[in-house]
């Protein structure tokens, strides 16, 4: 195998990854307002990615910096290409950084409401750009000879990208709502275990749109006439298991089950890519492929050498972080303020 081909499937896995853990995590963000009666229960939701939403951001770090050495003529596109949505988002999870951070350095109501909206509006806003940025990836983006993207803003919101991003959002609601009842007690347990029965339906209605649609928006399902794929098909099973675990209370496996939705949901997108990296939609000779955006082979080499070394250390130490704060938050381990 090619190591161009093998920093491809590295780097799905990291986005992959990153989708997965940072998928939930957005959607308890966004879920906080919605699901929280009172100050405390803000802070049980806030508590219960505490530990991680700053780890489960090194994945796009990781990613990023990947396709930025392994790739650099698709990092250059991609992110000049999507300069102000990247902007926009780096933008937003700087200020949810600090609603994180600084929400409960001081006891006043206005000064927490102020970095709760930080924290809904920027897990909000990067999930709804990453839906939007991937949809417009696979319905090809007006890409030059010289592998420039000739694009506009305008052009980069068209009606079926908008859609992938309320897409991507649901999801990630969905996602988010159930490790929300895998980690708090008592009401707040019983109210996202509603909402997450509730969401159900329109979201598989939505999704179910989105992908019908994208048999003639994108080039990932060619070849495929109107026979589902095995991704595609295990994808929808999952997504169907998921409601059948929520209904009879198996939340640790509906969690599963969305996670595995999720993890199929963006390996279609990549597999459906392949050998691709972005099409062009002025003509497929300017497609940029894994072989014409890569770096030189001395330098996949050397980087998979370094990441031999160093992932499987980053995956042992953040799967230890996850089992160390496994524990469900209740009200009780809230400390009452002065």
């Amino acid at each position: 195998m090619d190591y161009q081909v093998i920093w491809f499937i590295l780097i799905a896995v990291l986005f992959i990854g990153y989708f997965v853990l940072e998928g939930f995590d957005f959607g308890v963000g966004i879920l906080m307002p919605f699901v929280s009666k009172d100050d405390i229960d803000r802070r049980i939701v806030i508590n219960t990615i505490g530990p991680f939403w700053d780890a489960n951001e090194v994945w796009l770090i990781t990613a990023g910096g990947a396709m930025f050495a392994a790739f650099p003529h698709w990092y250059a596109t991609l992110f000049s290409g999507f300069y102000i949505p990247f902007f926009l988002m780096v933008v937003a999870l700087i200020l949810r950084a600090a609603g994180f951070e600084f929400r409960s350095k001081m006891p006043q109501r206005s000064w927490r409401r102020t970095f709760d909206q930080f924290i809904f509006w920027g897990s909000l806003l990067p999930a709804f750009l990453w839906g939007v940025a991937f949809t417009n990836i696979v319905q090809g983006l007006p890409i030059g000879a010289d592998m420039n993207f000739t694009g506009s803003l305008i052009a980069i919101l068209n009606p079926y990208a908008l859609l992938g991003g309320l897409v991507v959002v649901l999801v990630f609601v969905l996602h988010g709502a159930l490790f929300l009842s895998l980690r708090t007690t008592g009401e707040l347990k019983a109210r996202v275990e509603k909402i997450a029965r509730l969401m159900w339906i329109p979201i598989g209605a939505i999704t179910a749109l989105f992908t019908i649609l994208g048999y003639w928006q994108t080039m990932l399902f060619e070849g495929l006439g109107l026979v589902p794929g095995t991704l595609p098909t295990l994808a929808i099973l999952s997504f169907i298991a998921t409601y059948v675990f929520m209904r009879y209370q198996m939340q640790g496996y509906a969690f599963g089950a969305i996670a595995f939705t999720i993890v199929l949901g963006a390996a279609v997108v990549f597999s459906g890519l392949f050998p691709n990296v972005m099409p062009s939609s002025i003509d497929p000779a300017n497609n940029l492929t894994v072989y014409n955006a890569s770096s030189s082979r001395l330098t996949l080499q050397i980087m998979s050498i370094v990441a031999l070394l160093f992932v499987p250390v980053v995956l042992a130490y953040q799967g230890w972080s996850y089992y160390v704060f496994s524990k469900r938050i209740s009200r009780d381990a809230i400390p009452r303020e002065q």
